[in-house]
């Protein structure tokens, strides 16, 4: 059995990759559609040595198939985004709780005690249907803020304005998240000049509004909220963990999270650090489903273990998860 501590306890690369391992080799044993991949791979368990050799099931098997590695309740199931008639990815989850501590760890990790903010959350999209991953998280944090001044915000931009100002001005620390297009709605209607706030994006247009580069997006956001760097999020439904971009674009992994970058010619192949390729995702926390996924983004990894998205294959479905095109 895979031991949550032993995962959120990770702290240096040869710990991962073990621990990285012994998942692999639960999830052959007891994922019956990562294991069906892994035949028609010819892959065999005894013969996965190291992280490169493990394979990585694609991401689109959350739209066919129900990817589980136990037998438990299924407690909740995240959906992707979608358009009318799209066929959305589905998450099975077993135990809720692993994903709480993920993002709880993680968002400690990276920006500290949550009840030093006030949380102010613009995400009317992902609101307006039920099945949200996102939604979960930032509820979760709202509440654990144990701030009356955190929040949800719908299409009640003047509202949100209001607070915004009111709180910046006093020197309250805040996080406001939200999905790109509707932060983009709220500084056409008000132009800020924020002190106390940090911006973090989660992408996605949603159809709302034309895809753009994320440095010109990141410009206008800057402009308009006043500060002088924009954080994001990147997640997404299958996974159970989030890396966080504190600005520039590049983001960071907690201990329990890592990336490979493959060869966009031979999926099995990798290329070399700073070279663009497909984004493969290892995410330990998602052991009662998959921990190996290869995504449709595309990116770029440094040295430091640090990444940048940079877009994604041309014949991949648009969906809201910090995605900008080429």
């Amino acid at each position: 059995m895979i031991n949550p501590q032993d995962i959120f306890s990770i702290s240096n690369a040869k710990q991962f990759e073990k621990i990285a391992l012994k998942v692999f080799r639960f999830q052959y044993e007891n994922n019956i559609v990562y294991r069906e991949f892994c035949e028609l791979l010819k892959v065999e368990k005894g013969s996965i040595k190291s992280l490169q050799k493990i394979p990585f099931l694609p991401i689109q098997f959350f739209k066919s198939h129900e990817v589980l590695s136990n037998t438990e309740t299924v407690q909740e199931i995240f959906t992707s985004s979608g358009t009318t008639g799209m066929i959305t990815s589905k998450h099975f989850i077993t135990d809720v709780s692993l994903y709480e501590e993920s993002y709880r760890n993680a968002f400690s990790e990276f920006y500290g005690n949550i009840e030093n903010y006030t949380i102010l959350a613009l995400l009317p999209s992902y609101l307006e249907r039920s099945g949200s991953s996102l939604v979960y998280m930032v509820r979760d944090l709202i509440a654990l803020s144990k701030n009356s001044n955190s929040g949800f915000y719908l299409n009640n931009y003047d509202e949100l304005i209001s607070k915004l100002v009111e709180l910046d001005s006093s020197g309250q620390n805040v996080i406001l998240i939200g999905v790109t297009y509707a932060l983009l709605d709220l500084i056409e209607k008000q132009k800020f000049r924020l002190k106390n706030t940090i911006v973090m994006e989660t992408g996605g247009m949603k159809g709302k509004r034309k895809e753009i580069i994320r440095e010109e997006l990141h410009e206008i956001l800057c402009n308009g909220f006043g500060v002088t760097s924009i954080h994001s999020e990147y997640g997404m439904t299958e996974l159970l963990s989030q890396a966080y971009s504190l600005g520039s674009g590049i983001f960071e992994c907690p201990n329990w999270m890592n990336l490979l970058i493959r060869d966009t010619e031979d999926a099995l192949s990798y290329v070399a650090t700073g070279k663009t390729g497909g984004i493969n995702i290892i995410d330990l926390a998602n052991f009662n489903s998959c921990s190996f996924i290869a995504t449709q983004d595309l990116g770029k990894k440094y040295t430091n273990n640090s990444f940048e998205v940079l877009g994604r294959f041309d014949n991949s479905d648009i969906r809201g998860c910090n995605l900008m095109v080429l």
